[in-house]
């Protein structure tokens, strides 16, 4: 299993198999800073692909998608817009969540959200979100060239692995826009089927 090959898991993949668990883990351990970031710069690329030509109508249309790896039953039916604020919501989260945990900070602020119900998007998400996903990623990669070590930092619970340093912190953020990448490559297939089909 490539967890750095957005929208590419393998049909046995699902994020309740209990060996998912540890093999997440096991990949973060051996990832280095610089694989993932290369992840990360890979996946946006192709989110700004998958937006290249989106009308705002397609951008905007909800499409229900079914039960997928990372996607909570409450998340199936989004956007591509909502897909793109869910993740800024997330980004700036891990970076924050990174950032503190590097300078041996007290959590707060945004590395302290509730991971159910805070990163939920608005349905109203529209085309503004192609540009603030574009610097939320951004940010992170800048930020991430700039600090010092990483690996055997303090942690914090990310709600389904464990403990993560910030290094694993990292990792994540790859990990969950490829995820996502795998959702918004639907979504905005059949958004665009919606808009072609005669009336």
């Amino acid at each position: 299993m490539k967890w750095g090959k957005a929208g590419r898991r393998p049909e046995h993949f699902s994020m309740g198999n209990h060996l998912i668990k540890p093999a997440v883990r096991v990949l973060f351990l051996f990832a280095s800073r610089e694989r993932a970031l290369n992840q990360t710069i890979r996946a946006l690329r192709k989110y700004l692909a998958l937006a290249d030509g989106l009308s705002l109508e397609a951008g905007a249309c909800q499409v229900e998608v079914p039960p997928m790896p990372g996607v909570d039953e409450d998340m199936r039916r989004w956007s591509f817009h909502m897909i793109l604020q869910h993740n800024i919501i997330v980004n700036r989260s891990i970076s924050a969540t990174i950032r503190q945990l590097c300078s041996g900070e007290t959590l707060s602020g945004a590395a302290v959200i509730d991971p159910k119900r805070d990163v939920m998007p608005d349905s109203s998400a529209g085309r503004e979100t192609i540009l603030q996903f574009q610097d939320s990623v951004n940010e992170h990669v800048g930020m991430m060239k700039a600090l010092g070590r990483l690996r055997g930092t303090k942690t914090s619970r990310h709600p389904l692995f464990g403990q993560f340093d910030a290094h694993q912190w990292n990792c994540m953020f790859a990990f969950h826009l490829g995820l996502h990448h795998a959702q918004a490559q639907r979504v905005v297939r059949e958004a665009n089927n919606r808009r072609v089909r005669p009336a």
